[in-house]
């Protein structure tokens, strides 16, 4: 029999995850600025979106539970 039919000795979680770790591209400086901008950016503005709907949402039916 060949070696390729014996079983693999299974890694270590930990050792997998430092692997995985070395893997990752991280941000410059510049890039992670804007990112975090337009995402609270975005935020406000559906926070915003959000609350004026609500207020129409309760502005009508505040007008329809008074007639």
């Amino acid at each position: 029999m060949s070696d390729a039919a014996a079983p693999k000795k299974k890694e270590s979680f930990f050792s997998g995850v430092k692997k995985e770790f070395k893997k990752i591209v991280w941000p410059d400086k510049v890039t992670l600025m804007k990112e975090s901008a337009a995402v609270v950016v975005v935020s406000v503005i559906l926070g915003a979106i959000i609350a004026l709907v609500d207020a129409a949402i309760k502005f009508g039916l505040d007008k329809i539970l008074t007639l």
